[in-house]
């Protein structure tokens, strides 16, 4: 049984850099390694540190969207600074989400485990919502114990 809670969010942004996820939407590993491609570069080449710079706090946010029929990808800040070089602001609505909390070793180990239990376990068990898309989000809020530490938000709706 997984372990999840519905939560009342407000509206926010986030603003990010992104890229399309070319694998097949069930294609697991591919996906899982283009997003570990994508987290490399953007750490190597300044992008992820320059969002860092400019961002109200210390959440980075790996959010997943379907913009025009794409699975896109994005790494990104909550801010109230735009960077023009930046690909997207994405907006999240004000309403319930599903949270789902956890840790890994790694950043990308973090967002694959809470993915794994949101979509795999948690959205299944949660009968009274469903997810009906928009954008949803890995947040790492930081390290602990040597460990990556965060939370899942999945937008939901009363069913």
């Amino acid at each position: 049984m997984a372990d999840y809670t519905i939560v009342e969010k407000d509206s926010f942004t986030v603003l990010g850099f992104g890229t399309e996820l070319k694998s097949d939407y069930t294609d697991f590993a591919g996906i899982n390694k283009e997003k570990a491609d994508f987290w490399q570069a953007i750490r190597e080449d300044g992008r992820l540190d320059t969002l860092k710079s400019i961002a109200t706090n210390n959440y980075i946010f790996a959010v997943n969207e379907a913009v025009n029929n794409k699975m896109m990808h994005y790494a990104g800040v909550m801010t109230e600074v735009s960077l023009p070089e930046a690909t997207r602001l994405i907006q999240f609505p004000q309403g319930e989400y599903l949270v789902v909390k956890g840790e890994g070793e790694t950043s990308e180990e973090l967002s694959q485990k809470l993915t794994g239990i949101a979509f795999g376990q948690a959205l299944l068990e949660a009968k009274d919502v469903a997810y009906v898309g928009g954008p949803n989000t890995t947040v790492e809020m930081g390290q602990q114990n040597g460990l990556f530490f965060g939370e899942m938000w999945i937008p939901v709706v009363r069913k």
